[in-house]
């Protein structure tokens, strides 16, 4: 592969982490994740993290919940090899990083697939005009709620309150409900449950505040 001359993390990620990421090529294993990468039956949860980051959450949820398995969304190979290698190193081999932009999860997954999402800081786009890149849309929460089984969560959170602004009012209209939200997380009653993340604790030492929604695939 060419670019391996000028990134050594696409060498790392098809050489030393093969076994532990997948690029376009996850799709062929949607609706088998269970069985045919983490051997496990259908009763297992599997947790998805849109956008890892260097993997610090994604590392400390898979060795917290050995009894789950998580797949991480990632585009940048730094990031995923980074979030991978993090994992592995903190013991934990239920986890798998896929190079996979977050709008396909339909490709990924078969209906009620999947549980618990995470979604930490995604890029804000704050331009207005590049607001049609904004993760958080109307289609891509349907596609979500589709993917995920009954009683699964999706958490969110973000530095920008534009943003939050602009999630809230697609979170409303979504078929999900919303069972909590702040918009100061430190400051609220989920401050104890909640895992800081690297990114999250920059903005924490600026006295930013964290803006958090808990949503809800309710069973009926």
């Amino acid at each position: 592969m060419k670019e391996c001359a000028t990134n050594p993390y696409v060498a790392l990620m098809y050489g030393e982490f093969k076994d532990w990421t997948f690029d376009e090529k996850a799709c062929e294993h949607k609706g088998l994740w269970r069985k045919n990468i983490f051997n496990v039956d259908a009763k297992i949860p599997v947790d998805l993290e849109i956008g890892t980051g260097n993997g610090t959450h994604f590392a400390q949820i898979s060795n917290h919940y050995p009894q789950r398995c998580f797949l991480g969304l990632e585009l940048k190979f730094k990031t995923l090899v980074q979030s991978i290698r993090r994992t592995l190193n903190d013991g934990a081999t239920n986890a798998r990083m896929l190079r996979f932009r977050a709008e396909g999860v339909k490709e990924l997954f078969n209906n009620q697939e999947i549980d618990n999402v995470y979604i930490h800081f995604p890029d804000p786009w704050p331009k207005k005009r590049h607001h049609k890149n904004r993760l958080i849309q109307t289609r891509f929460l349907s596609d979500l709620y589709e993917v995920m089984r009954p009683d699964s969560f999706i958490e969110f959170k973000t530095d920008d309150h534009n943003y939050f602004r602009w999630a809230m009012q697609f979170f409303n209209k979504s078929p999900f409900l919303i069972q909590f939200y702040s918009e100061d997380l430190h400051s609220s009653a989920m401050a104890e449950q909640n895992f800081v993340t690297h990114f999250e604790s920059l903005f924490l030492k600026k006295q930013q505040p964290i803006y958090y929604c808990r949503l809800i695939k309710q069973s009926f």
